[in-house]
C-alpha cells in the first residue's frame, strides 16, 4: 500500500509552491508554504497530462524521449488516485479530507442520492452548487488576490461546468481544443509577468481506460503529448518554469467482479459508490459491521476493505478529514491491490468495459512525475 505522501510529496502540495516560487506571501503570512522547495520565477506553467502515471513513463521512454529526459521528481497522487479528487487538491492545495472531493460518486448526506463529482450530475434533474460542495479558496484566487490573472487552458466543453467553477474559480479561462491551439494559448499568456497558466490534455487518460495503457494508440497519445510537452517549452519566455505532472497512473485490469450481482456484496448495501479500484459502500442503517465484514471476505487477497474510520484513521485522505465530509465516505471502503475492477454494469455500464482503471494505491496508481523546465 502507497499511501500518499500528503505534506511533502503529493500533488496537493504542489500548488502552494508554484505560488511560492512566484513571489506570493498571503497576508497575515511571513511567506508562503514551499513544501517542494521550487526555486523561484517570474512565469510557471503547470501541464497536466491525464492519466500519465509515473511508473508508465518510465516503461516507455523511446516513445516520450523528450519528457524522459527532463529532471524529475516523483510525487503521489493523493486517495483515491481519480481525476476529480486530483484536481481539487491541484485547485486549492488541500488534501482530499480538507476539500472533501473524496472520490468519483460520493454519496450527499441525508439524501439516499450519488452525486457524479465529474459530470456535475444528481438523479432526478437535482442540482448541487459548485461552492456548496466545494467551499474553499481556490489557489487560483490567492493568486488573484496577489495581482496575478491565472490563465486555464483547456476544451470549450468544460468551461462553466460544475467540475470547473469547483476548482478552477478564479482563473481566466481561455478555450483551446487542438494541440496547436493549446500550445499557442499558453505562449500568449505566459507573455505576461508574473504569470500562472495551467493547460491541460485528456486523451490519454480516455485512450488508456478503452484500450489499456502501453498498446499501440495509448502509446500514440504519449508521443503526442511529448511532442505538446516539447513545444511548450521551446516557446517560453525568460525567467519561466514549466512543470509537468499528472493526477493519476492507471493499471489495466485482468479481472472484474460484478458488485451488483454477487449475493455477498450487495446484502445490506444502499449504494455502491466511487470507482472500480476505489468503492465507497454505503450501508443499510445497522448493516455497516455486516457489509464490511463480507466484502473482506470476498475480497480477500485481492483488495484491502476497510471500515470509514479505519480510512480515515490511517491517513488515506490525508492527516485529518473534516466533519462535515465525513459522511461522503463509504461506511465501507474496497482498493484492489491486484489488477482487479469492482465493476457495476447496470448503473455503469461504460465503466463496467474500460481495459484500463485507477483510483487505488498501488505504485501505478499513485505515483505521478514532477518535470521541470526553465529558462
Amino acid at each position: 500500500m502507497l499511501v500518499p505522501g500528503y505534506g511533502g510529496g503529493s500533488l496537493a502540495d504542489l500548488p502552494g509552491a508554484l505560488l511560492a516560487a512566484l513571489g506570493v506571501r498571503d497576508a497575515g503570512e511571513p511567506g508562503a508554504p514551499n513544501p517542494l522547495s521550487l526555486e523561484p520565477a517570474e512565469r510557471v506553467c503547470l501541464f497536466l497530462i491525464d492519466g500519465l502515471g509515473a511508473d508508465l513513463l518510465r516503461a516507455h521512454p523511446e516513445t516520450a524521449p523528450f519528457l524522459s529526459g527532463l529532471a524529475s521528481r516523483t510525487l503521489t497522487a493523493g486517495f483515491p488516485a481519480t481525476t476529480v479528487t486530483s484536481l481539487c487538491s491541484l485547485g486549492t492545495g488541500m488534501t482530499p479530507g480538507e476539500h472533501g472531493m473524496l472520490g468519483l460518486t460520493l454519496a450527499v448526506p441525508g439524501t439516499g442520492h450519488l452525486f457524479n463529482c465529474l459530470k456535475w450530475t444528481l438523479p432526478d434533474g437535482q442540482t448541487m452548487d459548485p461552492e456548496q460542495w466545494q467551499p474553499a479558496q481556490t489557489v487560483y484566487q490567492r493568486a488573484a488576490r496577489a495581482g496575478i490573472e491565472p490563465v486555464y487552458v483547456g476544451p470549450a466543453q468544460f468551461e462553466g461546468t460544475g467540475l470547473t467553477r469547483a476548482v478552477y474559480r478564479g482563473v481566466r479561462y481561455a478555450a483551446a481544443e487542438s494541440v496547436d491551439d493549446r500550445v499557442a494559448r499558453v505562449h500568449d499568456a505566459m507573455r505576461a509577468r508574473p504569470a500562472h497558466v495551467s493547460v491541460y490534455y485528456g486523451d490519454l487518460d480516455s485512450t488508456g481506460h478503452m484500450v489499456g495503457w502501453g498498446g499501440e494508440e495509448w502509446l500514440r497519445q504519449l508521443s503526442i503529448v511529448d511532442d505538446m510537452a516539447q513545444r511548450l517549452a521551446a516557446g517560453l519566455p525568460p525567467g519561466s518554469a514549466l512543470y509537468i505532472t499528472a493526477d493519476h497512473g492507471m493499471v489495466n485490469a485482468t479481472e472484474k467482479i460484478d458488485a451488483e450481482s454477487v449475493p455477498e456484496l450487495t446484502e445490506g448495501v444502499a449504494l455502491l459508490g466511487g470507482e472500480a479500484r476505489a468503492r465507497h459502500v454505503y450501508a443499510k442503517p445497522g448493516a455497516a459491521q455486516q457489509v464490511l465484514e463480507a466484502w473482506r471476505a470476498t475480497l480477500r487477497g485481492k483488495a484491502w476493505v476497510v471500515s470509514r474510520q479505519e480510512a480515515v484513521e490511517s491517513g488515506w485522505f490525508g492527516p485529518r478529514v473534516r466533519d462535515a465530509w465525513l459522511e461522503r465516505i463509504g461506511d465501507v471502503v474496497a482498493v484492489p491491490y491486484t489488477d482487479l475492477a469492482i465493476t457495476a454494469p447496470a448503473k455503469h455500464p461504460v465503466e463496467a468495459v474500460f481495459t484500463g482503471y485507477h483510483g487505488s494505491m498501488t505504485p501505478a496508481e499513485q505515483n505521478v512525475p514532477l518535470l521541470e523546465v526553465r529558462t
